[in-house]
């Protein structure tokens, strides 16, 4: 492959690519393969990057080992992430005067893997949050209530932390073969201080930003999508419900009717901006669905559906539902690792919505086989940046019937992703002259695939024969060795 000026010139045999070009520096990849980089379409950068430089607790595994990580822990701020009690063997998180207890004094914030709760020390909670929804007096916060000792928390951060907190995240990212993340920023989430330094940062996979709000922010967006709440998450139990969690007595939070959901796309079609949801529960899907029937008979559908307006999780899907957002042009953006974290007969998805229901969740075959286009992310730190992971989770689903093919896996995890963002020139996200260099170098042990019809070939480095299957990751995953944006490296192993 030959680039010149960040562009794919030439791709062919080696002896004449030389011949061709007999005054280029040439790069010997050794064995290496060569693939379109990977794109995240949906992550949290300073958070996933305080999970790298702060309090990690993604692979806790009781009460007690959180409370011992509370009390290792240099202050006065505590920021942990990514606590879960559905793998412990109380069933429950630690109450706040075991928090308390454990802190002597440190200001504690832990958000729990979804990041749609939060435990907290008494220290950090104000009155405003005390009284506001979502409250507990001894449990974890959410809703409301979370979304107030948050920014208490976040106002703590010093922007030397920030910055470092960042910068960690977009080195990782792209030491993973990650050419560009899909910023899903929002006033509850992160602020617009944090996502202008995010953006001025300039190195790194490149960063298109989303604001998840109604009103534009004071900084440069894609569109008003990505966190913009329609509801909650399972594990938190605020994912807005049809029917009542099979664990608890509550159908969960609707922040968005149709109406409003309505409002917003138009609002965002007339902008010419892209506009987007958050939306997990099938009572939340239903709100979405109403809102795009009532903005359609405003925009007409041609308006409506050129506009490409993008959905985040879309865990719970009927087949006519996926049927609509396909006429009106919605990207799904979707993450394979909640699948494979939390899916399954004994998941967490289970133990919340019961052995039906909860079998029934990211049905990524049933959005393809209607026709909605799929962008593949990891809404880290939710679950970690794992691009080849995620294509394999996609590819053996926990539900049978549900996965999708190596090949559609692999295009919505990079071409999907461009796409998402509004690049659809036929060429980003390939490996084909005319293309932007946008490539990851991967190593692997044996190239030997599994592809979709259970024939055993080689993994084809022609991207004109597209793809036909993914690296055996039984074993050892591939490992990058270099990633590589618009001709330059923003990654090289040493």
């Amino acid at each position: 492959m030959a680039v010149t000026d960040g562009v794919v010139v030439w791709i062919g045999q080696d002896s004449v690519g030389r011949a061709l070009h007999p005054g280029a520096e040439v790069i010997e990849l050794d064995g290496a393969f060569v693939a379109p980089a990977f794109v995240d379409a949906h992550v949290h950068a300073t958070s996933a990057g305080l999970l790298l430089t702060g309090l990690d607790l993604t692979r806790t595994s009781s009460v007690e080992s959180v409370l011992d990580r509370i009390r290792a822990a240099p202050g006065p701020l505590v920021w942990g992430h990514g606590w879960d009690e559905t793998r412990w063997p109380e069933n429950r998180p630690p109450t706040r005067a075991e928090i308390d207890e454990a802190a002597q004094g440190k200001t504690v914030y832990l958000s729990r893997i979804d990041v749609h709760s939060a435990l907290v020390s008494s220290n950090l909670i104000t009155d405003e949050a005390r009284d506001a929804d979502g409250y507990s007096a001894d449990g974890p916060l959410s809703r409301a209530a979370h979304h107030h000792v948050r920014g208490t928390a976040k106002a703590a951060i010093t922007p030397e932390q920030r910055k470092a907190a960042q910068l960690a995240f977009l080195r990782h990212a792209a030491s993973m073969g990650i050419a560009s993340v899909h910023e899903c920023a929002g006033p509850d989430i992160s602020g617009e201080d944090d996502l202008r330094d995010l953006l001025q940062l300039g190195e790194g996979p490149e960063v298109v930003a989303y604001w998840g709000a109604h009103d534009l922010p004071g900084v440069p967006v894609r569109g008003l999508a990505g966190d913009h709440f329609v509801d909650g998450a399972i594990g938190s139990r605020t994912a807005a419900l049809v029917e009542p969690y099979a664990d608890a007595d509550t159908s969960g939070a609707l922040y968005l009717d149709g109406p409003q959901i309505a409002d917003h796309l138009v609002r965002c079609t007339g902008l010419g901006v892209q506009a987007g949801f958050h939306v997990i529960g099938d009572a939340g899907m239903a709100a979405v669905v109403e809102g795009f029937e009532i903005a359609e008979k405003i925009l007409g559908a041609p308006a409506l559906a050129s506009a490409r307006h993008r959905l985040e999780h879309v865990e719970m899907v009927s087949a006519d539902q996926a049927a609509k957002l396909a006429a009106w042009g919605v990207i799904a953006s979707v993450q394979p690792l909640f699948d494979a974290e939390w899916g399954g007969p004994t998941g967490m998805y289970v133990q919340r919505l019961g052995s039906e229901r909860g079998v029934g969740l990211n049905p990524f075959s049933r959005l393809a086989a209607a026709g909605v286009m799929l962008a593949f992310g990891s809404d880290t730190p939710v679950t970690a940046i794992d691009p080849w992971a995620a294509v394999k989770a996609a590819v053996h689903h926990r539900t049978e019937g549900h996965g999708i093919s190596p090949r559609a896996a692999f295009t919505a995890h990079t071409r999907g992703g461009w796409r998402a963002a509004g690049v659809d020139d036929g060429l980003t996200g390939t490996l084909q002259p005319g293309a932007p260099a946008t490539y990851a170098v991967w190593e692997t042990g044996d190239l030997v695939v599994a592809a979709s019809d259970s024939r055993v070939q080689r993994w084809s480095t022609d991207p004109r024969s597209g793809v036909p299957g993914l690296p055996d990751l039984t074993g050892p995953a591939p490992v990058c060795v270099r990633t590589v944006l618009n001709g330059r490296t923003i990654y090289e192993r040493k």
